[in-house]
């Protein structure tokens, strides 16, 4: 394959990962409207409500849409790479009843059962969120299945697009129904459960958006069809490979959101054992459920944008056995999460307190005491992204049950340093924090001795992991140094907090480029990529080195 196919299919992909970022950001800023006020309005207290619902949700959503838009990605991506249309539509068409099956059962689990959940969570007053939130259930499979055929034919903006609803009627529904909820009865049960009904509500706009999106492309899928090659595929082998990629991802990928249930389970247990009161106990997990974890979240949408639009590549490439371009898009896909990623671990650790009060005015009590968790929290970041990525690239060419093994090492480590931590009253809820990070790390250090071992690909230490670490950390010093002069200089912690994260951009950026951390190939695939290429030449800032 020649250089310019290499540098189309790495373009190709670049920009799937940016069309998901984009609107990853977009969704993540919705979202932003919906969490902040309703920290402000219902506290940490409120928040252990809904910090019930959400793990227990998410670990059912995840069996329901992880393993399955991942499998339904690659094999359509296969499929579609040699020509054969018809059966990469089959693969969308199995998926959908299977989907339909998984999405009953986890609304009849999440409905029925949320007292049982409720209760055992030490947190009674979370049962009213999990029926609310249920319904989401019946719905967001199908959503995954449309976005995971979609995703195998590397089209992301049904995806982002359909994000994007689903955070906007999320915040409508949601906020509306917790404020009047609040106004009426001053529940803070009833609130909670009213801003958990927001995540149906979304996930029936996405299916609308998208069920209108595949309508409208039927005459292409046609023509598609019209050219296809022939090649019968029995039912039964497209049902049988779906199960053999996607039970093993689904596991691994349900493993995180059982991290969180595990927190759920063991904190505030562990927390009320060591002589913290249910009150205490209850705002300290409220901390880390409603204060942390959407920040920690924000740097995600773009790493999971890499992840995602990873998938469908190395499949392509492994599937036309083109060693090249497969080893090009691992190489990419990981330098792109560490040159995002760095940055917002170093900018939430030097910005954590300005952050949490800016976003949380309203409850400056619990943000200061979030603070430490945050950072923390934070360290786990770079992480976090390395273990997915990596766990991508093994699903991407046929492995995806070593990504299991591997995070099922890591959560029993997260147990263990969880259960002994939180019972130091020292460390309380930062226990749990330290022992995500020790998790992710853990991990992604096993999935990457996995990826080098199968695929043979050479990662460059420093220039994918040490440059942009250190423009990182310069941009971390410029952006405290920046806030401490303008708090001093104007006595406002919004604008200094703001202005500083403006700055920190154009310090990253020029730091990105003073490192080197860009060869000629990145800087191409960018925007006016020529004439960027031409400037940093021009002023030597372009890494030329093989």
């Amino acid at each position: 394959m020649s250089k310019i196919q290499h540098s189309e299919h790495g373009a190709k992909f670049v920009k799937g990962a940016a069309i998901l970022s984009i609107t990853g950001i977009i969704a993540k800023v919705f979202g932003a409207f919906f969490r902040i006020p309703l920290n402000n309005w219902i506290g940490a207290a409120g928040m252990s409500y809904y910090g019930v619902a959400y793990p227990i949700y998410s670990f059912f959503l995840i069996i329901a849409t992880a393993g399955l838009p991942v499998a339904i990605s690659k094999m359509v991506s296969e499929r579609v790479a040699i020509g054969d249309y018809i059966n990469a539509h089959r693969v969308y068409k199995v998926s959908l009843h299977i989907m339909f099956a998984i999405g009953v059962f986890g609304f009849i689990v999440c409905y029925f059962g949320a007292d049982i959940i409720a209760a055992h969570s030490k947190n009674p007053g979370g049962a009213a969120s999990l029926r609310a939130i249920a319904p989401a259930l019946l719905t967001a499979p199908i959503v995954a299945s449309f976005r995971g055929y979609s995703q195998g034919q590397q089209q992301m903006m049904p995806t982002g697009a359909s994000e994007v609803i689903e955070q906007l009627m999320r915040v409508f529904a949601g906020l509306g129904l917790a404020y009047m909820f609040l106004s009426s009865s001053r529940d803070l049960t009833k609130a909670a459960a009213g801003a958990t009904f927001g995540a149906s509500a979304g996930s029936i706009a996405a299916l609308i958006l998208l069920l209108v999106v595949y309508i409208v492309g039927g005459k292409e899928r046609k023509l598609h069809f019209q050219k296809s090659i022939h090649k019968d595929e029995p039912t039964k082998s497209i049902f049988s490979q779906l199960l053999k990629i996607a039970v093993p991802i689904t596991i691994g990928s349900a493993i995180l959101p059982f991290m969180m249930i595990v927190d759920l389970w063991l904190v505030m247990r562990r927390l009320q054992a060591t002589g913290w009161t249910h009150h205490q106990s209850k705002q300290l997990y409220g901390l880390i459920s409603g204060f942390c974890d959407p920040l920690i979240g924000f740097p995600q949408v773009f790493t999971i944008a890499v992840a995602v639009s990873l998938v469908p590549a190395i499949s392509s490439a492994f599937v036309r056995e083109d060693m090249v371009g497969l080893h090009k898009n691992i190489q990419t896909g990981i330098k792109t999460s560490m040159i995002i990623s760095f940055p917002c671990m170093i900018g939430l650790i030097a910005l954590a307190r300005p952050i949490l009060f800016l976003l949380y005015p309203g409850q400056p009590e619990d943000s200061a005491l979030a603070v430490p968790t945050l950072q923390v929290l934070s360290l786990g970041i770079v992480c976090l992204s390395i273990l997915r990525t990596f766990s991508s690239v093994l699903q991407g060419i046929g492995k995806p049950a070593i990504p299991v093994v591997n995070l099922s090492i890591g959560v029993i480590c997260k147990f263990i340093i969880t259960y002994i931590l939180v019972g130091i009253p020292a460390f309380n809820i930062n226990g749990a924090a330290a022992g995500n990070v020790a998790a992710y790390g853990i991990t992604a250090i096993l999935n990457y001795r996995a990826m080098h071992k199968l695929t043979g690909t050479n990662i460059n230490i420093v220039g994918t992991f040490v440059k942009p670490a250190v423009a990182a950390l310069v941009m971390g010093a410029g952006a405290h140094g920046s806030y401490v002069l303008i708090y001093k200089l104007l006595g406002s912690n919004s604008l200094a907090t703001l202005a500083a994260m403006i700055i920190a951009v154009f310090i990253y950026v020029a730091a990105v480029f003073v490192t080197k951390c860009l060869g000629p190939e990145e800087i191409l695939m960018m925007p006016k990529g020529e004439k960027l290429l031409r400037l940093t030449n021009k002023f030597h800032l372009t890494n030329n080195s093989k």
